[in-house]
């Protein structure tokens, strides 16, 4: 194997990016900041998202968070062992500090956040 993606298969990871993509799209319709994330188990999508910050006035809804939450309902559990993230943007800390704490298997993202300045 000559890459991660292969082991996993290109044409499942282009599939799940292509609904976190979609979702990025549900947040741009909404006046959102386009971020989409799909929670992947055992081929099947468990949990997904798109940024709901300024619909919900909320600062913790993003799309991985929400995503996140989906599927522990889903597996009946907040571990999400065995699970793959797919997400459209490089994570904000918040978000990549829910990632590591759940267990994912792995985290795939369609391009890094460009730097922010302070």
């Amino acid at each position: 194997m000559n890459s991660l993606l292969e082991s996993f298969g290109k044409p499942d990871h282009d599939r799940w990016m292509g609904a976190a993509l979609a979702e990025a799209e549900f947040a741009a319709e909404k006046d959102e900041v386009p971020i989409g994330c799909v929670i992947v188990h055992n081929g099947l999508v468990i949990g997904r998202g798109h940024n709901l910050t300024e619909s919900l006035q909320d600062p913790t809804a993003h799309a991985e968070m929400i995503a996140i939450t989906a599927a522990a309902e889903a597996l009946g559990s907040r571990r999400l062992l065995d699970c793959t993230l797919y997400v459209t943007l490089e994570p904000c800390a918040m978000c990549a500090g829910a990632i590591v704490w759940r267990g994912f298997l792995i985290l795939s993202m369609e391009r890094p956040t460009p730097k922010r300045s302070v």
